[in-house]
């Protein structure tokens, strides 16, 4: 084993015990709700079939009602879509703290987006890897799309893991999840489990068009993961840049309460209106800002998932 998944591993042990064994005991397997697709044979009707499952032609031919039988459908593709311009190698928003930790913000390191990328698409492909599940990835940024065919094992995952890590880099290319999201709608055929894993704090009509195609195919889930506050008293003293600018965020900037406030609105504003369109397209969304949550919020994108399909 690994270094990605034995770090995942650690966490999952540490972290929301009783919710994670939940999500290990089947929480996950029910996102798809329903019987198997594939026709398998026709046999005699009986009391307590459900009569959509008739062949009235066949019945009319043989003269009794006979209905469909299908094959159960138990395994599940999962499709981890993550977008990986240089973006996601800044770092990531300072969440909250457990209650009963003393530990105080200001000494707390936030974490990069890329870990927090990895160890979203790590928990989830682990789920599936417990469940005999395949997994497989497509990543990509403004220059160049890669998919990686699906496969089973934690070595296959954690070698997924170590390509999405590898291909994030601050000198690397922008993001583009437009792109990414075109070349699923082109090159995936077979129906999956679609986490779409970004940073992008707002969607575009183009973005919005594109999950429209693939939530007619597949069951597309979203995870974003939230930016850092420059402006966040917690980092007072620390040196910050700015990835895509390349440049260092001015001390003044960082201090400037009203800039806060501006910042602080946007930033609701962007993920009010970013969930009120998912919900337009039928998607489940959630936010991820540090490791402690991401679990938490996993679990939540699942189970709002499976209770979305029920209605």
């Amino acid at each position: 084993m690994t270094a990605h998944l034995t770090r995942i591993k650690s966490r999952l042990s540490i972290h929301a015990h009783r919710k994670v064994r939940g999500l290990l005991e089947g929480e996950y397997a029910a996102i798809h709700a329903g019987r198997g697709i594939d026709f398998n044979d026709l046999r005699e009707y009986v009391r307590g079939d459900d009569v959509k499952d008739i062949d009235w032609k066949a019945s009319a031919r043989s003269r009794q009602l006979l209905v469909k039988r299908y094959v159960a459908e138990r395994k599940h593709t999962v499709l981890l879509c993550v977008s990986t311009g240089r973006s996601t190698a800044a770092l990531a928003g300072v969440g909250a703290h457990p209650a009963g930790h003393a530990t105080d913000r200001a000494s707390v390191v936030p974490p990069s987006k890329r870990e927090l990328a990895v160890f979203v698409a790590g928990v989830t492909g682990y789920l599936a890897v417990q469940h005999g599940d395949s997994v497989g990835l497509v990543r990509g940024d403004a220059q160049r799309q890669h998919v990686a065919r699906p496969g089973s094992g934690e070595l296959h995952l954690e070698r997924l893991l170590g390509e999405v890590y590898d291909a994030i880099s601050p000198d690397g290319p922008p993001g583009d999840l437009t792109a990414l999201l075109r070349h699923v709608v082109r090159t995936i055929r077979r129906r999956t489990i679609l986490l779409v894993v970004t940073d992008e704090p707002a969607l575009t009509e183009e973005q919005a068009m594109l999950l429209r195609r693939l939530t007619a195919q597949h069951e597309v889930l979203l995870l974003t993961l939230g930016d850092l506050d420059p402006t966040d008293s917690a980092l007072a003293g620390r040196r910050l840049l700015d990835v895509d600018a390349g440049a260092e965020v001015p001390a003044w900037l960082r201090r400037d309460a009203a800039l806060h406030r501006e910042l602080a609105t946007l930033v609701a504003d962007q993920a009010q209106e970013m969930r009120r369109r998912l919900d337009q397209l039928g998607i489940v969304q959630e936010q991820v800002g540090d490791l402690d949550g991401a679990v938490l919020a996993i679990h939540r994108l699942l189970e709002r998932h499976r209770h979305a399909r029920r209605r």
